[in-house]
């Protein structure tokens, strides 16, 4: 079963890749994306979501087809968008959500 950890890995060696073929990888913040966290609150958004923080930013995103809910990322929200399009990420992100939604019934 995959874990808002793996996501959260997937997603920053995603973003420094992006980054580094774009630009030199000298330029790039890699500790900027340690803190990196993925995750979904069923209780507060109640279509399937996913919520991305990076430092003091955080977004959620539509697990439909990956639009913004609410928040921002600035210039990241395109890698976000381009990670989701990946072939399995939007697979585990729906398993997560079921387990998610399951675990807030579970609390009603």
């Amino acid at each position: 079963m995959t874990t808002f950890k793996d996501l959260e890995d997937s997603l920053k060696k995603f973003m420094l890749d992006e980054q580094s073929d774009a630009h030199h990888i000298k330029s790039v913040n890699l500790a900027k994306y340690n803190n990196m966290k993925i995750w979904m609150d069923a209780s507060k958004y109640q279509q399937p979501h996913f919520i991305v923080r990076i430092t003091i930013s955080e977004a959620v995103f539509s697990l439909s087809d990956c639009s913004k809910i609410n928040g921002g990322l600035g210039f990241e929200e395109r890698f976000v968008i381009k990670w989701f399009g990946r072939m399995g990420i939007r697979n585990k992100l729906d398993e997560l959500w079921g387990t998610a939604a399951q675990n807030l019934d579970d609390e009603v």
